[in-house]
């Protein structure tokens, strides 16, 4: 019996070394194909014979011959050389990903903060390109560790809007949209005169912070300049604010792309805001658990190609406000 500690001590090349034992029948010829030495060749084979517990190759008058227990083992040994080969080899490395043919799950954490169109397209593309392949999607929030999960594997990718991503994660920028404000079409700031002392004493409505302790990127860039918005809702539902800031005198800060999915089907208007904030950025973030995955290579590709179809849409313009 082989004890887990024996198990420790194998490496593929030992594994290499029973092969050849075997199918050469001749520590000498197995010596030369390893171009190794008759004596190295000789100990291997002695722990091979201490780890199997048996003598692998016995001498039948001028030649050896494998045992049974040998050439039981050596359908085994052939593949699991074959199984490393594939596993090791360059081509296997950079291999594509032949997406029509595979079943993979792919798990993605997101926030409909970016376009609420965006989840939609997004399996509707995937499902197009690799009828097999599942997803599953998750929704962040404060509850939502997502770097843990990145880490441990439960994710494989997040998308979503930060200031200062984390710095240990892979990032890739899907799409930089303006940063404007979503009102009702009777509200005082559709019409001129609305300064940065109006936007900021109006009432507003702000999605939850990704953590807690957090700011949100908005109210981030205005605490740094001194300034505070008055929030009077808090939601984490963020694709039904514009139904609530339709009834109400709220004021939604957010991207022009995710605003703009809405002025064709709400009585709201889309109107600049008086703070100067810098572009809003979205960004997918993974770990270096998946980086190098010909999969995962292939699914970030068509997450960046569904944002960048979203992102040059022509969006309404009769609905913009000065």
């Amino acid at each position: 019996m082989v004890k887990r500690a024996d198990f420790d001590t194998i490496d593929l090349y030992l594994i290499r070394v029973l092969h050849t034992l075997i199918t050469e029948r001749s520590v000498s010829r197995a010596a030369m194909r390893l171009a190794s030495t008759q004596p190295a060749v000789s100990a291997q084979l002695k722990k091979l014979r201490q780890l199997t517990g048996d003598p692998l190759l016995v001498r039948a008058g001028h030649q050896m011959q494998p045992t049974e227990t040998a050439l039981q083992l050596v359908g085994p040994a052939t593949n699991l050389l074959h199984e490393a080969e594939r596993l090791f080899s360059p081509r296997t490395r950079s291999a594509a990903f032949e997406a029509t043919a595979s079943d993979v799950t792919f798990r993605v954490a997101a926030s409909d903060y970016l376009d609420p169109l965006f989840l939609p397209a997004l399996v509707a593309h995937i499902k197009h390109a690799a009828p097999g392949v599942k997803l599953e999607l998750v929704s962040l929030s404060q509850e939502y560790d997502y770097r843990r999960f990145l880490a441990t594997g439960d994710v494989d990718l997040v998308v979503g809007n930060w200031l200062e991503p984390p710095d240990e994660l892979h990032l890739g920028r899907l799409v930089s949209d303006e940063v404007v404000c979503l009102v009702a079409e009777g509200h005082p700031a559709v019409g001129r005169g609305w300064t940065v002392e109006k936007y900021l004493a109006c009432e507003h409505i702000a999605p939850m912070p990704m953590h807690r302790g957090a700011l949100g990127v908005i109210d981030e860039h205005l605490s740094a300049s001194g300034a505070r918005r008055n929030i009077v809702v808090r939601a984490s539902h963020f694709s039904l604010i514009p139904m609530m800031v339709a009834d109400s005198l709220l004021v939604l800060t957010t991207g022009r792309l995710f605003c703009s999915r809405y002025v064709d089907t709400l009585p709201v208007k889309i109107v600049r805001c008086p703070v100067a904030f810098p572009a809003m950025n979205y960004y997918q973030l993974w770990h270096d658990l998946t980086h190098a995955a010909p999969s995962m290579r292939w699914f970030r590709e068509q997450v960046r190609e569904v944002a960048r179809q979203l992102g040059t849409r022509s969006l309404p313009q009769r609905s913009v406000a000065a």
